[in-house]
């Protein structure tokens, strides 16, 4: 399917075109495909195929596409005129290459992000028409070098244009491809008046995407922007869980339960009555040992399947440092050298999950095509 990527190139310019111009909420939409036709168990392209384009680019996404994902993954934040953009933080000191433009050089400012000191650009203080003379960067450049041959190339996408990209190829390439959005600091955009959860519903809604069945996922690791989307939406949501801490809004609200605690068997029935899954963090579904090891998986993806709830850990990376010990390949202290990525994706297929986030949509399609055909 790599080829397609390639025979892609004009519509995928094209779309670079609409993310830089067209309004962020286009209403003359078709509805997508019934989720039905979705794999049972997903391989869901974590900011698309980041181990092999600079992450949340239009280019990454048609590439993870090509590679075999089911769903593509945009976290969203918001312009200064409130447009949903797709990058990983609204800090985007290193993902694009604002240091570099000397005409934004006075936006760069010391923030308080989610209880963090933050010095950089943020998204928040440019227009989409500024942000997009931008172009983005590879993020982890010393575990993907190859990956910064295309620095400075694609332009900041729009959650319109990710939209876009996922219809056009749910046509061209006769699946559906589903989307996978996550509203990233959505207390922090409420306080500032940016707000998330509403404006993602309406493109949502304005793009087809409409009931329980629609190939959509709305993720958040704040439990009150997940109420807020169910409030609003019927579309499935999916409640994030770090390997540690408590949720932001926890934690404002001076709520002392933590992530552990929404992951107990008492948590995970309360999560069922405002989400339709999770999304924990791998560790929390088969954890490591002090070697690094891959240990014995617990009892999460029962527990949770028992609350009704499907299971989509993240994330799967193929680099050595991100492997376990026992995985890794050729020299093991190299930081971009692949391991066997497969392996551990197989791990936790056995373990029971119905999909899970990689940034190597091409092996994690083969794994799961092989573990479905075992």
């Amino acid at each position: 399917m790599k080829h397609h990527f390639y025979a892609c190139a004009a519509t995928i310019a094209l779309l670079g075109l609409w993310a830089c111009s067209a309004s962020p909420q286009i209403a003359s939409h078709a509805p997508q495909s019934p989720a039905s036709l979705l794999p049972p168990k997903l391989v869901i392209a974590h900011r698309g195929a980041s181990a092999l384009r600079p992450e949340h680019t239009l280019e990454a996404y048609a590439r993870a596409i090509d590679d075999g994902a089911d769903a593509i993954e945009p976290d969203l934040v918001s312009t200064q005129d409130g447009v949903l953009v797709a990058r990983h933080e609204n800090d985007i000191s290193a993902t694009t290459n604002v240091a570099d433009k000397p005409e934004f050089a006075a936006r760069r400012s010391t923030k308080l992000i989610d209880n963090v000191s933050t010095t950089g650009w943020f998204t928040e203080d440019f227009t989409l028409a500024e942000l997009q003379t931008l172009r983005a960067r590879e993020r982890i450049p010393l575990n993907r070098p190859a990956s910064t041959d295309f620095n400075d190339r694609f332009v900041v996408p729009t959650l319109q244009a990710v939209i876009d990209l996922a219809k056009i190829r749910t046509r061209e390439a006769g699946r559906t491809i589903a989307i996978y959005p996550e509203l990233k600091h959505p207390g922090y955009f409420r306080l500032i008046g940016l707000p998330l959860e509403q404006r993602l519903v309406n493109s949502l809604h304005a793009n087809g995407y409409q009931g329980h069945s629609a190939p959509v996922f709305i993720q958040s690791f704040e439990v009150a922007s997940l109420k807020k989307i169910r409030a609003l939406t019927d579309l499935r949501s999916v409640q994030l869980l770090a390997g540690r801490g408590r949720p932001e809004d926890f934690r404002v609200a001076g709520d002392l339960r933590t992530f552990a605690d929404i992951g107990s068997v008492a948590g995970l029935r309360e999560v069922a009555r405002y989400a339709n899954g999770i999304g924990p963090d791998k560790s929390l579904v088969i954890p490591r040992d002090t070697r690094n090891r891959m240990g014995t998986p617990t009892s999460l993806v029962a527990d949770a399947h028992a609350a009704g709830l499907f299971v989509h850990p993240y994330t799967f990376r193929p680099e050595n440092p991100f492997l376990p010990a026992e995985l890794r390949q050729g020299d093991a202290a190299s930081p971009s050298e692949h391991g066997d990525l497969t392996a551990e994706i197989s791990a936790f297929l056995r373990a029971g999950v119905d999909g899970f986030f990689t940034d190597d949509p091409a092996t994690g399609r083969a794994a799961r095509d092989a573990f479905a055909n075992r």
